[in-house]
């Protein structure tokens, strides 16, 4: 037994992120794309400033950031820390679900990073295949 009532049960079964209406899919989003996915994998190092984490994930702007950050503490995956310091200092780290989402989306990017070579080889098959 889960542990779990039946009710439970039965509003963890209501959701389908392959039905449109599905509020999961904006979640999904905010996970797998590119800057939400980075941001995630970043912050599973440990808790880090904004311009920190800016200068980590390489090539977010700083509005982009921002706008993701926000997505992600809204779903509950990031958690903003505002220290009441002079200047303020504000630190973003993962709660225990973002840290459970990190964990498994690192898992898919080191599996990616990993067949890089497979994945290059493929690519370069494709396109000779490719009229020109």
């Amino acid at each position: 037994m889960s542990g779990m009532t039946e009710e439970q049960e039965q509003i963890d079964f209501a959701y389908s992120v392959f039905d449109r209406g599905c509020p999961s899919r904006g979640t999904l989003e905010h996970v797998t794309g590119r800057w939400g996915g980075l941001t995630l994998g970043t912050l599973h190092e440990g808790p880090l400033r904004f311009n920190e984490l800016r200068r980590r994930v390489e090539g977010v702007s700083e509005k982009m950031l921002s706008q993701t950050l926000h997505a992600l503490e809204r779903d509950g995956l990031v958690r903003r820390k505002a220290q009441p310091t002079n200047p303020p200092r504000v630190d973003y780290d993962l709660t225990p679900l973002g840290r459970q989402v990190a964990e498994r989306l690192l898992a898919l990017i080191h599996c990616v990073e990993g067949s890089m070579n497979d994945i290059l080889a493929a690519r370069e098959e494709y396109d000779a295949r490719q009229p020109s």
